[in-house]
């Protein structure tokens, strides 16, 4: 290994460790009490992003239990940049938060469109001008369900707003991304507290953990959160499963094939890999390692700030996954490479997960240099393969050919980053959308 390669991940070790994570959690709330301030949330609404209309549901509820103020923010879409696949990005998301709106009883419904650019309009104006009001969410909750639900009557309707009012909102929304892009950020539906991150509806359980061990739950509110991760009764077998937890049926008759599509670059794929394994044998599928390259290797950017925030994300994740993590010696480019270039002979061995696991594990937990030979050796003997029979094969271009045929047909199911998952017609991307996949399988297994 090299110099600095230890030294990064070493760094990153600390970066993303959870004794930091406590510390700024202990600086952020010795600077709330010296300044005798309430817990402040800052929150980052786009007036068309559905995971946004989720996100001011979910607060409204979080309003309701624990003793907080939240100051909202309007923002627009995310730069270029940081939604390099824009078109997919906008219709994937719609599927998506129709999910988990099912999944959490949440409101919305997907029209198969994005709003109408003069109810857009009137929409994000109303919502500037509520801006510094306490009924900010209401507004938020009642204009976006008018906005999405093109029959409801409401103050959505396209009404074209005055150029005051539009110069008021077009103003709200640059202010608004410029105080998220000066505490580190990118996306919409954003929740900031006390110097960390928390992610739409997704994430809000970790800032539930956070606020109460703070003592700030009101009195005779629910003891759980409002939106508990779904962890998947299909565990790898190092696990336990929760007491109550489902056990799932260990076969469904149709369909056959599990297809994950995967990068050795994308740490969330690394916390994806034992459960999509575990999920694939509980129902008796076969697992299709479907390998991309990662989206830099693509002409795609992630530029620090995104790549940081993915880091940690990730990091918090994995502790709760109970994942080891941190140690990281990032594979881009090579050591991609001269990995997929022994996938397709690992996987004619019968051990392409064996060996697609020890990867992502050596290079995300153990800072493993997969670039040098050192490295790669050890990940293939922890893959239960001979090194002696690999070296012959590193470095081959035969691979790249595989791994367009799948990005080709990931795109084609309108998704772009990875992990994402396929059975049948059903596809998700993320490692925690697992459960669409399982909801689906269970679905289709008889009683």
């Amino acid at each position: 290994m090299s110099l600095k390669t230890a030294i990064v991940s070493r760094v990153m070790a600390a970066l993303t460790s959870d004794k930091r994570q406590a510390r700024l959690h202990a600086r952020a709330e010795r600077r709330r009490r010296n300044a005798g301030a309430a817990h402040v949330l800052g929150y980052f609404h786009q007036v068309d992003d559905p995971y946004s209309h989720l996100a001011a549901q979910a607060l409204l509820a979080l309003r309701e239990r624990y003793d907080i103020e939240i100051h909202a923010h309007l923002v627009g879409p995310p730069a270029d940049w940081a939604a390099p696949e824009r078109a997919r990005l906008v219709e994937y998301a719609r599927i998506d938060a129709a999910r988990l709106a099912r999944r959490t009883g949440l409101s919305y419904t997907d029209a198969g469109h994005q709003p109408a650019p003069a109810r857009l309009a009137t929409a994000t104006a109303t919502l500037a001008a509520r801006l510094e009001h306490e009924d900010f969410l209401e507004t938020a909750v009642r204009v976006g369900g008018a906005l999405w639900n093109e029959q409801a009557p409401s103050a959505a309707a396209a009404v074209t707003p005055t150029p005051a009012a539009t110069t008021r909102a077009a103003d709200a929304i640059r202010a608004g991304a410029a105080r998220r892009q000066g505490l580190g950020h990118f996306m919409s539906a954003m929740v900031h507290y006390g110097d960390e991150w928390y992610w739409g509806v997704d994430r809000l359980h970790y800032l539930e953990a956070r606020l109460a061990a703070l003592g700030a739950r009101r009195p005779g509110a629910p003891p759980r959160p409002f939106y508990e991760p779904h962890r998947p009764s299909a565990l790898p077998a190092t696990q336990a499963p929760e007491p109550g937890a489902a056990v799932l049926p260990r076969q469904a008759p149709a369909p056959a094939t599990l297809h994950y599509y995967l990068s050795f670059r994308s740490p969330y794929t690394y916390l994806a890999t034992e459960r999509v394994k575990a999920l694939a044998d509980a129902y008796g599928l076969d697992l299709q390692l479907r390998f991309v390259l990662p989206m830099v290797m693509r002409g795609l950017p992630v530029p620090r700030m995104k790549a940081m925030y993915f880091a940690l994300d990730t990091a918090r994740e994995a502790r709760s996954l109970g994942i080891p993590f941190g140690r990281i010696a990032d594979p881009l480019g090579e050591p991609v490479a001269r990995g997929y270039s022994l996938l397709p002979w690992a996987r004619d061995q019968g051990k392409g997960y064996e060996y697609c696991l020890a990867f992502l594990r050596a290079v995300w937990s153990q800072g493993v240099d997969a670039g040098s030979d050192a490295g790669l050796a050890r990940i293939v003997a922890a893959a239960g393969l001979s090194w002696t029979d690999a070296r012959q094969r590193v470095g081959n271009d035969d691979w790249r050919a595989e791994a367009e045929t799948n990005r080709a047909e990931m795109l084609s199911l309108g998704l772009w980053g990875v992990p994402c998952f396929r059975v049948d017609t059903v596809a998700a991307w993320g490692q925690d959308r697992l459960w669409v996949i399982e909801d689906h399988l269970a679905q289709q297994t008889p009683g």
